[in-house]
């Protein structure tokens, strides 16, 4: 039992808001997984500032005045270090491919958790409304957020192994259920040269949709192909810098709730996570339906 909630606004004059708005809905979802937590925020100007790239990692160790240095002489370019215990935030205004080839190089034995030009993901182990406060997701600003509470089935308790899990360029896929078939396709993905962090079966399916859009196919199609390959029960939200997206399983057995207004899309495992959102009594409240994939873009 996972808890997921996720915030698409359209309405510009809630973009200060979005953090304030996805910590309470976090909040009431602190049950469902109360073991570790992740975030993601796009277009917070302090985490992923105007004409910068950005790359999230764990293990980048505790020196950022160091880390910042090495960076910025390997690149030629200022580098920012933010730290956001465990997790490390790093920004330049160069190209994103430039930036992790250069965090890889620098940081061996990091695990890469986000990366992009407008997304910073944040992920921890602990109480997830806790994690969320320490990290300042309460004051922090954007167009889109997804959080998720964990509650682990399928590999261990860690840091690396909380969702989202961010393995695309401006991607972010988080997951309550388990794939039961992961395994499988987990040798099929390595076999084309796809490589995994972790032995978590939400990487797997991120993996996988990954590279559906790194080959030209579209969110919705890639969703589709993942419910034709993908066997178990799920509820799926996966973001992009342009697009938010919901499916579920074909039994649709794990829980998932949307509501719509003209001011945002918020998706949520339980209704309770949505209440406190403003004009929900005026909302569109619907529960997606089996194996339909629901995208909203910006």
């Amino acid at each position: 039992m996972c808890g997921i909630v996720g915030l698409h606004l359209r309405e510009p004059s809630l973009y200060p808001r979005l953090g304030e708005l996805l910590t309470g809905m976090l909040g009431e979802m602190v049950d469902r997984g109360p073991d570790s937590a992740g975030m993601a925020i796009y277009g917070d100007p302090t985490w992923s500032p105007a004409g910068h790239s950005s790359v999230s990692v764990l293990g980048a160790g505790s020196d950022a005045v160091f880390l910042a240095d090495s960076l910025t002489e390997s690149l030629g370019a200022a580098v920012t270090v933010l730290e956001a215990d465990p997790t490390t935030v790093i920004h330049a205004a160069v190209p994103t491919d430039v930036l992790l080839a250069a965090v890889r190089e620098t940081l061996p034995a990091a695990v890469i958790i986000g990366f992009g030009e407008d997304v910073t993901v944040l992920k921890g182990m602990g109480n997830p409304l806790e994690l969320a406060r320490g990290f300042g997701l309460p004051s922090a600003s954007g167009w889109q957020g997804v959080a998720h509470t964990r509650m682990a089935t399928e590999s261990a308790v860690t840091a690396a192994g909380s969702h989202p899990f961010a393995v695309g360029p401006d991607q972010c896929l988080v997951h309550n259920g388990s794939f039961s078939n992961h395994l499988t396709m987990k040798r099929e993905l390595e076999s084309e040269g796809v490589v995994f962090d972790s032995e978590n079966d939400t990487e797997v399916g991120a993996r996988f949709v990954a590279k559906q859009l790194s080959e030209g196919v579209d969110l919705e199609k890639a969703l589709r192909l993942l419910g034709e390959r993908f066997d178990g029960f799920y509820t799926l939200l996966v973001s992009t810098s342009d697009s938010f997206a919901v499916v579920r399983d074909p039994i649709a057995c794990k829980p998932a709730i949307v509501a719509e207004t003209d001011q945002y899309v918020a998706m949520a495992s339980e209704y309770r996570a949505l209440a406190g959102l403003p004009g929900i009594d005026q909302a569109h409240i619907f529960e997606p339906e089996p194996e339909e994939v629901y995208v909203w873009h910006r």
